[in-house]
């Protein structure tokens, strides 16, 4: 079959191509020459599957391209797209084979100017942390008992009524100061950090709040400044964040003393429930009750067992003399009786051990003869031992070997150092050790003869 080259790409591809070839061909084409890549546009005809995923059109002034982002990635996006949002997308560009449509696949999508903001909130945030400005030692306790709780936010801001009707609700008898400022806008960061130097400066409230509702990251980036940032670094009154909503997360929640996920949480962490607090009371005052009572009732016993114990002071003392008297008595008595038993009774031990003592000389005299016996024994049977020793020395000594090489005989050994009985045991030009009385000499056999019978 007759083949070509695929322009471009050196495949080497059937000269008669079916429709699905083609277009997965150049799907494949297309995917290999475009890595992922961030597109910016404006979305239009924006659908959102029952399966989850995302179809939409992606254009600008001049083209438009069509576009797909599957459910688990649009899961991760942290907002709905809509029709007319400006945003960027980093996607693949590919082929739809099945029907031969030009299309993107979208894997991560954000609002348009996301990315710089994003870019520019890392870089704050490793600079203060390097400065030591998110450090836990830093940090500030809240006090237990707050009487006075200072509000950084817009008067027209909804978080100022939910933390308003949190605080009534939870403790109406805490003062509230506001510091007004606008909370996002064109220089709101400045006039947010003045109205938190301006708080620190007057040191009038024990807790302040600096918070705002949700919003995008545009609308919370006044929080993101550096000058917000600082400021509350610098403030000498606790501070506690409660800006946007809980997914939302600013520079200001990383240098505040506490962060709350809301302007509501941050209103319940500054105070405690006032019906918490007068349950606290109320069983503590059931306990002091409890104790008070247990208290009198003890002393009102030991008051009564005391009356009962009270006599007139000269009857105690009579009585005190008769036990005094009683006591020398028995006293008296208990230090004769055991003295004179003591007395008697070792007087008639005495008599009883000299009773019992038997007559010692006689056998005193048996010892000495019985000790004189064993010595003239022993004597008599020492001198036999000698004696028994003195021959079989003198018989060990005449099987002395030395005393037979002393009398001119020597002993044959081989190098393996056996003893030579026979001249069997010989051969020419062998070497023995001959041992003799002083010393032994190294032999070499010229010739061996043996004795005939």
């Amino acid at each position: 079959m007759n083949t070509e080259s695929a322009p471009h790409t050196g495949t080497v591809l059937p000269s008669v191509l079916s429709v699905s070839a083609l277009n997965q061909a150049v799907a494949k084409l297309l995917e290999r020459s475009f890595p992922l890549t961030w597109i910016a546009g404006e979305v239009s005809n924006f659908t959102r599957a029952a399966s989850g995923h995302w179809y939409f059109t992606l254009k600008d002034d001049g083209a438009q391209v069509r576009a797909i982002m599957f459910r688990g990635r649009a899961q991760a996006a942290g907002f709905i797209a809509r029709d007319g949002d400006k945003v960027e997308v980093r996607a693949t560009v590919t082929l739809y084979p099945a029907r031969g449509d030009f299309q993107i696949n979208v894997e991560a999508i954000r609002r348009s100017g996301v990315g710089n903001l994003y870019e520019a909130f890392l870089k704050l945030k490793a600079k203060l942390a390097g400065e030591g400005l998110f450090n836990s030692d830093m940090k500030r306790s809240l006090p237990v008992f707050a009487k006075t709780i200072g509000i950084v936010t817009s008067p027209q801001a909804a978080a100022l009524r939910d933390v308003l009707t949190t605080l009534s609700r939870r403790a109406p008898h805490v003062s509230i100061i506001l510091y007004p400022t606008p909370v996002q806008g064109e220089g709101a960061a400045d006039r947010i950090a003045l109205a938190i130097g301006t708080a620190s400066a007057r040191a009038e409230c024990d807790v302040l709040l600096v918070c705002r509702g949700g919003g995008s990251i545009e609308d919370l980036w006044s929080f993101n400044e550096e000058v917000v940032a600082r400021a509350i670094a610098a403030c000498r009154i606790p501070v506690i964040s409660g800006v946007g909503h809980e997914t939302d997360v600013t520079i200001a929640d990383f240098v505040a003393d506490l962060r709350a996920p809301t302007p509501t949480g941050a209103a319940e962490l500054a105070t405690r429930a006032r019906s918490d607090w007068l349950d606290v009371l109320k069983t503590h005052a059931l306990n002091l009750e409890r104790a008070l009572r247990r208290k009198l009732s003890d002393s009102a016993q030991g008051l009564d067992w005391l009356s009962r114990r009270l006599i007139s002071p000269r009857a105690y003392i009579a009585r005190e003399k008769l036990k005094l008297q009683t006591l020398t008595t028995r006293l008296s008595h208990a230090g004769r009786t055991p003295v004179s038993a003591a007395r008697s009774l070792l007087s008639d031990m005495r008599v009883r051990l000299k009773a019992q003592l038997p007559d010692m000389a006689p056998r005193r005299s048996l010892l000495a003869v019985q000790g004189r016996c064993i010595a003239m024994h022993m004597s008599s049977r020492l001198a036999q031992q000698r004696q028994a020793l003195s021959s079989l020395s003198a018989q060990l000594e005449l099987l002395n070997p030395q005393r037979t090489l002393e009398r001119g005989y020597a002993i044959v050994t081989d190098r393996k150092g056996r003893v030579v009985r026979s001249p069997d045991k010989l051969h020419p030009r062998e070497h023995i050790t001959v041992r003799l009385a002083e010393g032994s000499a190294e032999v070499g056999i010229a010739s061996v003869q043996t004795t005939l019978e």
